[in-house]
């Protein structure tokens, strides 16, 4: 399992798209997450890189959408994305500065 393990090698990085931002006005914040990566991991994580309390995460796996280059097909890959909703009151302010 991923014990004792850097909380930046479960978060990935933060997804910027017009849906996510929609969802900071409900204080929850999406992060693309390792592919191991358990719901306590990702919370723990996300309280300790930000400082704040998490009430909820939920994930999902996100499949690879076809692409194709000339004459090969392939796939762009999968990943895993966390949707991470916090306490009431508390906000992450990396995500406010637009």
């Amino acid at each position: 399992m991923m014990h004792n393990q850097d909380p930046r090698d479960i978060i990935l990085r933060p997804v910027v798209s017009e849906k996510s931002y929609d969802l900071i006005a409900q204080n929850r914040y999406t992060f693309e997450v390792a592919k191991r990566a358990t719901k306590p991991q990702i919370a723990e994580a996300v309280e300790e890189i930000f400082g704040v309390s998490v009430a909820k995460v939920n994930t999902m796996n996100v499949t690879g959408k076809p692409r194709r280059l000339r004459w090969r097909t392939g796939t762009t890959r999968s990943w895993k994305k966390a949707v991470v909703t916090l306490k009431e009151g508390e906000t992450i302010e990396f995500f406010e500065t637009h």
